[in-house]
């Protein structure tokens, strides 16, 4: 009798939606369970096809290294594929990232560079364009933050993932940003499924904030494909609002998950409470909670 299995590749995306709340209205709130992807984050399905196209189109080859900047969770997608394909990873990651982040990476045989934390992901960008820049035989550098296969990731799976699960009945989406790319790809495409569809982006208050992976694009260096055109309004959260909702999702709802995700799902509540009964509001789980133990939060 033959086993069946699947690639590790092969099991990125295709995560489950979770129902949370009623907004006061009675709109309903639902939640992209993407931390259920196999290295922990949503990340993986940008990775995954910024990896796979360097192979594909020559650019990354077993003599180089793939090297990119990061905050953790791309890299750590990197580092899983690298680890499952064969290829050496480089990433650069301010030097402040948390304790499980930096082991993880290791564990997975990726090559940490550390940059400023002062400068935060700006200072890790611009030191992986410079050794990019200064060895380019010695990397390939995607550029998450300028690779188009990081929103054409979302574009051709979440977006349609999230049309089938709602059964077209998704009027809203909300996620906050990175590099912008899984908000692009999805909204770009629920809005081609259906024009109706409102897409709002979540946003930190302040540019100092502790919504680890997300960014206040006012004040940091805007991805190439960053498309202000997506916007239906704006959310801002603060993160204290959005360590709170953490807590609520792991006590209520058993969703152990990080500060960016309890910040999407403030945002998609503080939303939820202005629409009608029919409404149907969707947003993002990024990763686990697992990944942030040390933090303050959860001593």
């Amino acid at each position: 009798m033959g086993v069946r299995h699947i690639s590790l590749l092969n099991a990125v995306g295709n995560t489950p939606l979770v129902f949370l709340f009623e907004g006061t209205n009675g709109a309903k709130v639902f939640a992209k369970a993407e931390f259920l992807n196999p290295s922990g984050s949503v990340k993986d399905r940008a990775a995954k096809a910024m990896f796979l196209h360097g192979i594909e189109s020559g650019q990354l080859t077993t003599e180089k290294t793939l090297l990119d900047a990061t905050s953790g969770n791309t890299g750590i997608a990197y580092a899983m594929f690298g680890a499952v394909l064969g290829y050496k990873v480089a990433l650069c990651l301010p030097a402040n990232a948390n304790t499980e982040r930096k082991r993880v990476l290791k564990g997975y045989g990726a090559e940490i560079i550390a940059t400023n934390p002062l400068e935060s992901s700006d200072g890790a960008l611009l030191k992986a364009r410079q050794l990019a820049a200064d060895f380019p035989d010695k990397y390939f550098y995607p550029d998450q933050y300028n690779n188009n296969e990081n929103w054409k990731a979302h574009y051709n799976s979440t977006a349609l993932e999230i049309w089938e699960q709602t059964e077209h009945h998704i009027t809203h989406f909300v996620a906050g940003m990175g590099t912008s790319g899984t908000f692009t790809g999805t909204s770009r495409r629920l809005k081609e499924l259906n024009p109706t569809v409102k897409t709002v982006p979540m946003q930190p208050a302040s540019p100092l904030h502790g919504l680890e992976g997300m960014k206040d694009m006012n004040t940091t260096i805007k991805p190439g494909f960053y498309d202000e055109s997506l916007f239906d309004g704006m959310i801002h959260v603060e993160t204290e609002e959005a360590r709170a909702t953490c807590k609520t999702l792991a006590a209520e709802h058993g969703l152990f998950v990080g500060v960016s995700s309890g910040g999407n799902v403030l945002a998609a509540k503080k939303l939820a409470d202005t629409l009608p009964k029919d409404a149907v509001v969707i947003t993002i789980l990024c990763d686990s909670g697992f990944r942030y133990l040390s933090d303050d939060l959860w001593k």
